[in-house]
């Protein structure tokens, strides 16, 4: 997957993602992804090479480095809980939805319970790409830019 698939990938997940807002607080460079306020997703490009950042679970994140190349330490993030992917052959989609997914329903986790849009313990059991459990209105929302 080269740079472009992979932040049209990520891009993607992202606008299925109920209330997520995309921001530029850093500039028109860096596209922050937000959900109720809280960042769960950065992209950029950095020399050329276009990354992906995402909250994961400290355990998730070092399994991830070990098992791809491509996954480092959060790029200008707390290296615990963010990681950065790289363009590379070995990613695949379902993985970066998966990230994506994941990073999200870390953030909607810590939110207060009245704030979520969705309930982190049971959003896309079913299929990681679909909104289980939601009111189907619900699933179409698409990202408002703030």
């Amino acid at each position: 997957m080269n740079g472009e698939e992979l932040q049209e990938r990520a891009r993607a997940r992202v606008e299925e993602l109920p209330g997520a807002v995309l921001e530029y607080p850093f500039g028109p460079e860096w596209e922050v992804f937000k959900v109720r306020g809280k960042v769960f997703l950065l992209m950029t490009d950095v020399a050329g090479d276009p990354m992906v950042t995402l909250k994961a679970d400290p355990e998730d994140s070092k399994a991830l480095r070990e098992q791809y190349d491509a996954v480092t330490p959060g790029y200008h993030m707390n290296k615990k809980h963010w990681i950065t992917v790289h363009p590379s052959e070995d990613l695949e989609s379902q993985l970066i939805d998966d990230l994506v997914t994941d990073s999200y329903l870390l953030v909607v986790a810590n939110l207060p319970r009245a704030k979520r849009p969705v309930d982190p313990a049971t959003f896309g059991q079913d299929d990681r790409r679909g909104a289980a459990g939601m009111p189907p209105e619900d699933t179409e929302r698409s990202i408002r830019q703030g």
